[in-house]
């Protein structure tokens, strides 16, 4: 599409926003209000996703691009964290890949491969690591819980290399005072106190493309 054409396709777009009655958010548009609202639907869609049923099926599948899925009662740590930012219109599996076709080298080679591949790339954790650092908000490893907000990605290191991530949820455990998190670790989506459990690798923020 040349350059003089986008103008034209914004205005079209515009006109479809204001007759369906929806605002086209723009990365220009949002601001600390609009973060506020995107985070207050990210930790619901979070927390929504502790009522599914899910056995932890960590097989390698083939799947749609984009908006593709492995099937909804199975899944891993990572698909709880690409299920919830779905939920409120983002989809990791199409930006996970776009960033990773452009910028290969920069993402660990751990498995072998020489190209990207969209059907599995967005699903592990050490990837997600990388595209949040590149395209989010790293933010400081600390052993204080009130450093970590509703909405911030955590990952771990389980032992042995094995790596873990979840979303900080706004419920709290009553006795310890902590905000919980919401995760997969082998037994389906739960909502736990496990801030401190294994070694933190890693504390981000994602708003979405150009945020």
């Amino acid at each position: 599409m040349r350059n003089n054409a986008y103008p034209r396709l914004r205005l079209l777009l515009a006109l479809v926003s204001m007759l369906l009655g929806v605002g086209v958010a723009t990365s220009q548009s949002r601001g600390p209000a609009s973060h506020q609202e995107f985070t207050k639907r990210l930790v619901a869609a979070a927390i929504e996703r502790t009522q599914h049923a899910v056995r932890y099926v960590s097989a390698y599948v083939r799947i749609p691009y984009p908006n593709g899925d492995v099937p909804a009662d199975t899944g891993v740590c990572t698909d709880e964290v690409i299920r919830s930012y779905r939920a409120v219109g983002l989809d990791l599996q199409r930006e996970v890949h776009e960033d990773m076709v452009l910028h290969f080298s920069e993402y660990p080679n751990r498995w072998g491969r020489t190209h990207a591949d969209s059907n599995i790339d967005h699903r592990r954790v050490p990837n997600l690591m990388v595209f949040f650092q590149r395209k989010g908000e790293s933010l400081p490893i600390t052993s204080k819980a009130a450093d970590y907000a509703p909405g911030d990605l955590v990952t771990w290191d389980l032992g042995h290399g094995v790596p873990h991530i979840g979303i900080v949820v706004d419920q709290k455990l009553g006795w310890s005072g902590r905000y919980m998190i919401v995760h997969n670790i082998g037994e389906g989506p739960k909502m736990e106190d496990v801030f401190f459990n294994w070694k933190i690798t890693g504390h981000y923020r994602y708003y979405g493309p150009g945020v």
